[in-house]
């Protein structure tokens, strides 16, 4: 997926609970990152620097095959 600063995206649960980043870590994640829009802050590599705006939660950093278009 190309993606570019302002995009909005969401979360792809398969891929974000399956990954190496998830066995890493508490694997209870919050339902906003898959139902809800958010702004792609920055990118560097394969990974992009996430803002969730509709609720006041940290920014998060996720791989790029981990994110889909909000439509």
């Amino acid at each position: 997926m190309a993606v570019k600063r302002g995009d909005m995206v969401r979360v792809i649960r398969e891929k974000l609970e399956n990954s190496v980043e998830a066995k890493a870590s508490d694997t209870r994640f919050p339902d906003y990152l898959f139902d809800s829009k958010g702004e792609i802050v920055d990118v560097k590599g394969d990974y992009a620097f996430v803002k969730f705006g509709e609720v006041p939660t940290p920014n998060i950093w996720l791989r790029l095959d981990q994110l889909e278009e909000f439509k």
